[in-house]
């Protein structure tokens, strides 16, 4: 038969990891220091976006899911839709789950006149 000795911590011990575990919760650290943090589910960027293209009332070309282009400056948005300020025809409502992308008019206007100096 084994016999074993019982250690016990001191009085002094007990108080010390009493304190350690008290400041803990005081300023409770991370886990892992190097560990990368969770992004934020919101940036602002798209709405940072629309305000800059709003402001300036850029000239905007939206390509839908379909392909079907429209033009026009944005006039105001919200969570669900943008709505379109349209020189040619009337002002639209359009549902942000329909736009495919989206750019302003005078970066990738190819009205063709390119493939007309080639030939």
């Amino acid at each position: 038969m084994v016999n074993r000795k019982l250690i016990r911590p001191t009085l002094a011990e007990v108080r010390e990891r009493a304190e350690r575990d008290a400041q803990q919760r005081r300023n409770p650290q991370p886990v892992d220091q190097n560990r990368k943090r969770v992004p934020p589910e919101q940036t602002h960027a798209e709405s940072f976006y629309y305000k800059k293209q709003m402001d300036n009332r850029t000239p905007m070309v939206i390509v839908l899911q379909d392909g079907e282009e429209l033009r026009g400056s944005i006039e105001w948005y919200d969570k669900a839709c943008i709505k379109l300020h349209r020189t040619e025809g009337p002002n639209l409502l359009v549902l942000k789950h329909n736009i495919k992308y989206m750019y302003k008019a005078d970066e990738g206007d190819d009205d063709g006149s390119e493939a007309a100096l080639e030939e």
